[in-house]
């Protein structure tokens, strides 16, 4: 592994000692290997399945005329098969293959209720047992998609054994077999959390489903209760801090809470208390339209899903407002709503969807939203992946056009790390005060402090009656006094729908949103500068739109004012 002379010394050495750390524990799994074979021998193979979990996703029923077509469009790639199986396609991307070998896409037939669309996915789930049956070296037994497919065939299993015969049920009960031991023997090769998160929801699915599995079930229900209690904190968030995490779990634990039920069994109360935990969790994002927040690798949000997901909460829990453990705050005033994430990054291994997005914040009035972060392009386009992690791609302040993250791809040690974050903020100290005059947070990171010897301190201050968001940024010297000169460049990427005008001589930018309500921004007097910009996570796609930016550097002024001032009817305002 060669890594950049750039980085201290320090630094290079904490980097060599978690490539360590991550050989050890492949070497630890594989070492499991032959005892967990002898296991596998020893048990007898199921017989049947006893139950079939609720998939509570939404389904298209267009899509399944797509698929009946020969049409598979996965992660933005559209294939005709023209006759052709699909498994036997070159892919056009390796997420297209995930997504297609992971049988997500069976909910679209189970919603088109035909039983031409039924018959279709039974001969489609034929053509993959007879060319990919058997693992291989294929993404098709990858443990994230093994994990995903068994949990789409153990849900729309009374779609795909409707009438089948019996040495085709036989074939996929041994698939499904063999893919939760194939996931016990990958559990512990350092795989990302989420991964590992979502194979233990698998094999306890598994488990639950198939006759005489009581064995694997007490296994799987501890592998499930240990990552619940590693991954979903406290205050209801994930360690990989990625809302989208929050959904797309709660879509897994929920069904899998009422298949414990269905077997008449107590669900595990670490299962029960991470939903409950996390319900309100999923609310601290979500905006007065709907939609979540983005930060850490969020994209576009599908508003029905958020429905469905809080629909089968048991019960009505307001937002989480202080998420000190996964380090996010919720600021409210009548329609005005602040966002902000004052948190460390994730570890690195579950930092693969992380941004280098620390003190950003989204601010939205009533259902129109104003200051946004870009978020994540999805796997559509992975070429616009990596400057959506950025700093710049956040509204908040960065130094010299740098991030306050380091990625692995940056120093050349992507083979070895993937996508995580390797160095970044360590500490993020946060105060809150909620008072009659309003809501108060003061926080402030140490990313930029190695590098260029600053500590960025953001205070956020939203009025009790919501007409007034202030803030100020500050750069404090490490040692207190001497200052070095830094250029920086404070963010606020605005939302496509809100219209932007320069106001008195340039030193103020007049927001005018669709609601009709209008915001002037200003910067304690300071020049502005609106600039191009650009919403990854917007639902049609990547989608232009405009940023408000303070340039600056530290010898000149080292801390900033801006507020963002509702106007009234009788406000009178200077264009330029």
């Amino acid at each position: 592994m060669t890594i950049s002379r750039a980085l201290p010394l320090a630094e290079r050495l904490r980097l060599v000692r978690l490539a360590i750390a991550r050989g050890a524990l492949k070497l630890r799994s594989v070492a499991k290997w032959p005892f967990l074979s002898f296991e596998e021998w020893r048990c007898s193979p199921p017989e049947r399945l006893l139950i079939a979990p609720q998939d509570i996703r939404t389904g298209d029923p267009t899509v399944a005329a797509d698929i009946y077509a020969g049409y598979y469009a996965f992660c933005g790639k559209i294939v005709n098969a023209h006759g052709q199986s699909p498994f036997a396609l070159p892919p056009p991307s390796a997420d297209w293959s995930r997504e297609l070998n992971g049988f997500n896409w069976l909910r679209h037939l189970r919603a088109a209720d035909t039983a031409l669309a039924r018959a279709n996915a039974r001969s489609l789930l034929k053509e993959f047992l007879a060319l990919l049956g058997k693992p291989r070296a294929h993404p098709a037994w990858e443990p994230e998609v093994v994990a995903r497919r068994t949990l789409s065939w153990l849900s729309q299993s009374p779609m795909l054994l409707e009438g089948v015969d019996y040495p085709d049920y036989r074939r996929v009960l041994r698939v499904l077999t063999c893919g939760y031991w194939r996931l016990r023997r990958q559990f512990d090769s350092g795989l990302a959390g989420e991964t590992r998160l979502t194979m233990a929801v698998a094999m306890t699915a598994y488990s639950l489903c198939v006759q005489g599995g009581a064995s694997m079930l007490k296994r799987s229900v501890a592998v499930l209760n240990e990552q619940l209690n590693r991954q979903v904190l406290p205050d209801g968030g994930t360690v990989g801090r990625n809302p989208q995490a929050l959904l797309d779990l709660l879509f897994d634990l929920l069904p899998l809470r009422q298949a414990f039920a269905a077997r008449g069994l107590s669900p595990p109360p670490d299962l029960l208390n991470a939903i409950d935990r996390m319900t309100p969790a999923l609310r601290m994002f979500r905006h007065g339209d709907g939609s979540l927040a983005l930060f850490n690798g969020m994209g576009v949000t599908a508003p029905d899903g958020i429905a469905i997901a809080l629909a089968y909460e048991d019960n009505r829990n307001q937002p989480v407002f202080n998420a000190r453990y996964s380090g996010y705050q919720r600021l409210e005033a009548q329609d005005a709503l602040v966002i902000l994430d004052a948190g460390r990054p994730p570890p690195p291994l579950s930092s693969r969807d992380a941004h280098a997005g620390c003190l950003s914040f989204e601010f939205s009035l009533g259902a129109d939203k104003v200051v946004i972060n870009c978020g994540n392009p999805g796997p559509s386009r992975p070429k616009l992946r990596a400057s959506a992690r950025f700093t710049a791609a956040h509204s908040t302040l960065a130094l010299n056009d740098s991030s306050s993250c380091l990625f692995s791809a940056q120093i050349g040690t992507a083979r070895w790390f993937d996508d995580e974050i390797l160095l970044g903020p360590e500490r993020v100290p946060a105060i809150r005060e909620d008072s009659a005059q309003g809501s108060m947070v003061l926080a402030s990171h140490d990313g930029y402090l190695r590098r260029f010897g600053f500590i960025h301190e953001r205070r956020w201050l939203l009025q009790a009656d919501g007409g007034r968001l202030q803030g100020k940024d500050r750069l404090i010297a490490a040692d207190g006094s001497k200052r070095s000169n830094v250029n920086y460049a404070i963010r606020f990427h605005i939302h496509p729908a809100a219209t932007l005008t320069q106001i008195r001589d340039g030193a103020g930018v007049l927001l005018e949103l669709p609601g009709g309500a209008k915001l002037a921004f200003e910067a304690g007097g300071l020049p502005l500068v609106i600039e191009e910009s650009i919403l990854f996570a917007a639902p049609e796609g990547p989608r232009a739109c405009e940023q408000i930016v303070v340039y600056g550097a530290s010898a000149d002024i080292a801390e900033v004012d801006w507020s963002f001032t509702l106007q009234r009817a009788d406000s009178r305002l200077e264009r330029v």
